[in-house]
């Protein structure tokens, strides 16, 4: 490739990876804006390995942030399995729930993965996907619950479950489905984001471990490394800020206007593109 190449693409990982990483953690689906860009730039993401770098990157970001409650939780899932304190009784109740809530996604995404990237990632659904996201978040947007972290069922946890899996569709948020979900089974909004962002960590995981064959086999993997690092480190970067600053939309109750956004956008897509 000749400098100005090199360049360009340099440039265009570097703005993939800030996008993905920001839109990641927001209720907007990084996937489904991922199929809006390559449509409306006629972008060609070569290698097989890009989105999983990437949402890797927006695992290293929730972990920061979640550090304090994920340390929490780990101790008091020990200290209950091994010593009954019960006082940790509820964190070790979180997290079997956080292991129910995974199956539903691990399950459908093993049988229907291919499926749903073959049939369903296009504008069009992507319009219609991002509008249904839009509904979810209007309908959720003035709740405020009342199960914290110990009042939870496992009803509840398979709920969130099959809502993360219904992200698996571009356009469908990942972190907008499960806090609707968490919300409508009653959960307080501070509990709702704390299931969603930790229910993240094995799922992201499970994809990073499952799809790490691909990076190694990845034919222009060696070509793109430079490319992929720096969108890789963007996207650690920009999902950080945005999880946070997220984490303080939250807080003052105006989902609202990520449910505006994504109206504006899905209706936009499925008028003009």
């Amino acid at each position: 490739m000749d400098n100005i190449t090199e360049l360009w693409t340099l440039l265009t990982y570097l703005f993939l990876g800030l996008f993905q990483g920001f839109s990641e953690p927001i209720p907007i689906s990084s996937s489904g804006h991922l199929v809006i860009l390559r449509e409306l730039f006629e972008i060609e993401i070569k290698g097989l390995s890009f989105e999983i770098l990437v949402n890797f990157g927006s695992l290293i970001a929730v972990l920061l942030v979640f550090r304090k409650d994920i340390i929490r939780l780990t101790q008091n899932f020990f200290r209950f399995l091994t010593k009954k304190e019960e006082a940790a009784k509820d964190d070790f109740q979180f997290i079997l729930f956080l292991v129910v809530a995974t199956i539903p996604t691990g399950i459908i995404g093993l049988l229907f993965e291919d499926y749903i990237e073959d049939a369903l990632s296009f504008v069009a659904v992507v319009g219609i996907t991002l509008l249904i996201t839009g509904t979810a978040l209007w309908i959720i947007r003035n709740l405020r619950g009342r199960k914290n972290d110990g009042d939870l069922t496992v009803r509840d946890a398979l709920i969130v479950g099959f809502a993360q899996a219904a992200a698996l569709v571009p356009g469908i948020s990942r972190s907008g489905a499960t806090i609707v979900a968490a919300m409508l089974v009653g959960m307080k909004q501070e509990t709702a984001l704390r299931f969603s962002f930790l229910l993240y960590i094995p799922v992201s995981l499970g994809i990073t471990v499952l799809k790490f064959t691909d990076i190694i086999t990845d034919p222009d993997f060696e070509a793109l490394m430079i490319p992929y690092l720096i969108a890789f480190m963007a996207s650690i970067v920009a999902s950080f800020y945005a999880l946070k600053w997220f984490i303080n939309i939250m807080a003052k109750g105006n989902l609202k206007y990520f449910a505006f956004y994504c109206f504006i956008v899905g209706t936009l897509v499925i008028l003009f593109l």
